[in-house]
């Protein structure tokens, strides 16, 4: 089974690729981080009191996400999948099953720390380049339909995510993958299939 991180900071356009590379290439499954945040009062209350708690690690259920993966990875398929809702702070469970899975999209900015328990020489790394001004209006567009945030607080928060995101950043440079696929600015999405499909035949 193959591995497909996306990685890039917010803003950067991961989930619109992952939804293209889903469509193209058959018997996959999207495993999106967002949707692997932690519930509960202690939560709710962090993400209140912590600034940009969303992009902090400490938000990240990475536990419930790795026996996701290596239920996946063991069996082919998944009877459910999760939708986190930002406006009540909670999960949305999915019944429904996916199987014959081929590969993984793991899209997220905890994509490629969640790759710490799997060898990243297996996984395939798609890195998005995106400018700070473009990632920033998408984010603040984002943030005030489906997050209710201020245009000033979506704004803060999306700066200091973007500095959170390059920090960790330079801490995954030194993982080897099977192979780092760099994308800037408008993406040949034909060409990246080609190139994706090669790789995983």
């Amino acid at each position: 089974m193959h591995l497909i991180i996306i990685s890039g900071p917010s803003g950067s356009g991961k989930t619109t690729l992952s939804e293209k590379l889903l469509k193209e290439l058959h018997h996959g499954i999207i495993l999106n981080t967002d949707n692997y945040y932690r519930t509960g009062i202690i939560s709710k209350l962090l993400s209140k009191i912590l600034t940009s708690y969303f992009d902090k690690k400490i938000s990240f259920n990475c536990g419930k996400f790795k026996r996701d993966m290596m239920f996946i990875l063991e069996n082919g398929f998944i009877n459910k999948t999760y939708e986190y809702d930002f406006k009540n702070k909670n999960i949305k469970i999915i019944q429904k099953k996916t199987d014959n899975i081929k590969f993984i999209i793991v899209e997220g900015i905890f994509g490629q720390e969640a790759f710490e328990f799997l060898s990243s020489e297996k996984c395939i790394l798609i890195k998005l380049k995106e400018t700070k001004s473009c990632c920033m209006e998408r984010v603040i567009k984002r943030d005030i339909q489906e997050r209710c945030k201020t245009k000033n607080l979506a704004k803060r928060d999306f700066i200091e995510a973007w500095k959170l995101f390059h920090i960790n950043k330079k801490k995954n440079n030194s993982k080897k993958y099977l192979k780092t696929i760099v994308l800037k600015k408008k993406i040949d999405i034909n060409f990246l299939i080609k190139k994706l499909t090669k790789l995983m035949n």
